[in-house]
């Protein structure tokens, strides 16, 4: 559960009383003065907190479909974590009421459109007004429920128009069993628990949700531990570690076997001592099972992301034994292969309702205690009293901290000076939607190996463009990583012996495999350096030094960086998707496989597998389109004052897309090689092809192929963890 460290909150608490001297010896932006092109207007002493509450307001003006629960929370484990740097000037009492949402199980209402890269301000102007009580939570599996309303005329309309937040609701109704993630800590990623679905206008247009199941618990192994800071699981911090943030000690751990991960903060961030980088990927140390929909008698099994502990529901897994040796994978062991009946278009995540069968399972959620008391006193900054003009915020301060979390929300907290600017400074949203998209795509990366693999062995095709000599004479990390991978998997030898007869080269789709999948491995691997200092690093304009009693204004939240380190990652994984569209055209081509053409059974005249490449190219221009540079985009604000735009949080959203586009090109290639395979008299012995097998259709008759695509999809994290 998540819990602040102590040693962090005190470097938080000597940031905010920083910021009060500084505010009180001279102006400070946001404080003192107005904001943007108000830069220059002064504040009076005694209006202070009354801006920061008209700043909250005014900002709160965001637009669109309401984001998934697992977005959200991604977004305020990765805010508490940022705060607890200590760089923010904030009131403790903000990170202690975020950590309280993420133990509830509760996020706010907020918004798909409203950031440029700059600081995602209305969606965190939104969690602001949440957090002092003027706007309702929301719970996750409610359905458009709301809970602790605030005041009257400002629990119904949210977001864009007048969009009811109550339970059951048109409008802007908004559903969802997330339970809570963000960034993880120790090598997991940002997670999800449960189904979600966004629903936009009065209809039952289903929007696309995010509800990654079942990628994060497949990501790399072996990743190197990181010293722990951060929300700390109780009594989990390692031995000389030096938990200073938000913290989960425990290693990640698959989505079948208990472990935790944890939003992991700067072991001595802010200015001066260096952050703590962190992974937010998962690392797990065999394979692992995934799952489909939760059955109401399987037993409950335990996680714990960013902190939160739930309950995901194991469902109907089939175990498939892989025998002794084979190739590419442990032996032997029960490889978990997920289950389908959906007859819709694929779904990569098993309890997404919005997605695949469009019908979600039950999912079960358990909260274990958290590690600070409920009943412990209520923090003397929530006893403050609302100063200025502006009476129509009346805080709900009588409300101790116990009661509220009790009744299942976090107190309200009492705004104070300068607490506005410094929750506003942020990319928070961007980085959770980043770190999700990061873990999501580093799965299928992984998948990608066994994919290949199985198609290359179908094709009969040379070894030689995977010898290890060859990627040695020219070392790209992700090249030599990727001809590794894939000699593994099918048992190669690094050397591989001169063949006799035969094609002499292959078509690029198999010869250069190694290095396009290597670019876009280098650049995940990149985004993942980028992510982990950015959630470990405070970003706030002014950042306070709370060591040199100094407050620096500078361009730090322009979130340049993320930006360009997602678009690469989309267009590095758009060469990788092409390729795999043109293995699928190949495993079709009877002149390279010598089996009938498009794998089909029957008459001469039938289809087979026809119909999967124009599946799979519709998705790969779903991925081209997101491919297009968000970072090039222009804006000039603010009346000319803020001239540049990084646009992080549009690439953000088109990671998302491309990764879910991505899973459907591949699953066609692994439907199409499993088949082909089949079709060999002598099929190698390798334990992809033994796991894939046991889990697709083994029918070669012209049939609708929509559930062998949907179950190929939730097999992807499977194959990953071989």
């Amino acid at each position: 559960m998540p819990t602040v460290a102590p040693e962090a909150r005190d470097r938080a608490e000597r940031s905010w009383r920083t910021a009060q001297r500084l505010a009180a010896s001279g102006r400070l932006y946001g404080r003192g003065t107005g904001v943007g092109a108000q830069r220059s207007v002064p504040v009076e002493e005694d209006d202070q907190t009354a801006h920061g509450l008209r700043l909250l307001r005014s900002h709160a003006g965001g637009a669109g479909a309401l984001l998934p629960a697992r977005q959200v929370r991604a977004m305020l484990a990765v805010r508490a974590n940022q705060l607890l740097a200590g760089g923010s000037g904030i009131q403790p009492a903000f990170i202690d009421a975020l950590a309280d949402a993420l133990r509830l199980g509760v996020h706010p209402a907020v918004n798909e459109y409203g950031g440029i890269g700059t600081g995602d301000l209305t969606a965190l102007a939104q969690t602001g007004l949440t957090l002092i009580g003027e706007r309702p939570w929301t719970r996750p599996e409610s359905h458009g429920s709301a809970c602790g309303a605030g005041p009257a005329g400002n629990t119904a309309a949210q977001g864009s128009g007048a969009a009811d937040q109550g339970s059951g609701a048109a409008g802007q109704g908004y559903g969802s069993a997330g339970q809570g993630h963000g960034p993880a800590g120790q090598g997991h990623a940002p997670a999800e628990q449960g189904p979600e679905a966004a629903e936009r206008g009065s209809g039952a247009t289903r929007r696309r949700c995010d509800a990654a199941e079942t990628w994060e618990s497949a990501a790399e192994a072996g990743k190197p531990g990181k010293p722990n800071s951060g929300l700390a699981e109780p009594g989990s911090a390692e031995p000389g570690s030096a938990g200073t943030g938000m913290t989960d000690a425990k290693r990640a751990g698959s989505r079948d076997a208990t472990g935790s991960g944890g939003v992991v903060g700067p072991t001595d961030s802010g200015v001066g001592p260096q952050p703590v980088a962190v992974s937010v990927s998962s690392a797990v140390a065999q394979p692992v099972a995934a799952v489909t929909a939760a059955d109401s008698d399987t037993e409950p099994v335990t996680e714990s992301v960013t902190g939160v502990t739930g309950v995901t529901g194991v469902a109907r897994v089939a175990g498939v034994a892989v025998g002794g040796g084979l190739h590419g994978g442990p032996s032997p062991v029960a490889q978990a292969v997920p289950g389908t009946s959906a007859s819709a278009r694929p779904s990569s995540y098993a309890f997404d309702g919005s997605r695949g069968d469009g019908a979600a399972g039950p999912v079960r959620f358990v909260m274990v205690p958290a590690g600070r008391s409920a009943d412990a006193p209520l923090d003397a900054l929530s006893r403050a009293v609302t100063q200025g003009p502006s009476a129509a915020h009346v805080p709900r301060a009588s409300v101790p901290r116990a009661a509220a979390t009790a009744a299942g929300t976090p107190a309200p907290v009492v705004l104070r000076a300068g607490d506005a600017l410094a929750l506003l400074s942020s990319n928070a949203l961007a980085l959770g939607q980043a770190a999700l998209a990061q873990g999501e795509l580093e799965v299928l990366l992984r998948a990608t190996h066994a994919v290949a693999a199985l198609s290359l062995a179908a094709v009969s095709g040379s070894p030689e463009a995977y010898a290890a000599p060859v990627h040695a004479l020219r070392p790209y990390p992700g090249a030599a990583r990727a001809a590794s991978e894939v000699r593994r998997l099918l048992g190669l030898a690094d050397e591989p012996p001169p063949r006799s007869g035969g094609r002499i080269q292959d078509p690029f789709g198999f010869r250069a495999f190694p290095q396009v999948h290597g670019c876009v491995l280098d650049a995940c691997e990149r985004l993942r350096e980028v992510v982990e200092v950015e959630i470990n690093c405070p970003s706030e304009n002014p950042l306070m030094d709370a060591d040199a009693a100094a407050a620096y204004h500078h361009g730090g939240f322009f979130a340049a960086p993320l930006g360009l380190a997602l678009d690469a990652a989309v267009l590095a994984l758009l060469q990788t998707a092409q390729l795999s569209a043109a293995r699928l055209a190949a495993l079709g081509d009877p002149g390279l496989t010598g089996l009938p053409p498009f794998l089909a059974a029957g008459p001469v005249s039938s289809s087979g597998t026809m119909i999967l490449e124009y599946t799979a190219n519709s998705a790969l221009a779903e991925l081209r389109s997101a491919a297009a540079p968000a970072s090039a985009g222009h804006a000039v604000l603010s009346r000319g004052l803020e001239e540049a735009a990084s646009f992080a949080g549009q690439a953000a959203r088109q990671t998302l897309r491309a990764v879910d586009a991505y899973a459907t090109v591949l699953a066609c290639e692994l439907v199409s090689a499993v088949r082909a395979l089949r079709l060999h008299t002598q099929p190698p012995r390798v334990a992809a092809l033994a796991v894939a097998t046991a889990a697709l259709p083994t029918d070669t008759q012209d049939r609708p192929l929509t559930d062998d695509v949907t179950t190929a999809v939730r097999l992807l994290p499977v194959l990953a963890g071989l």
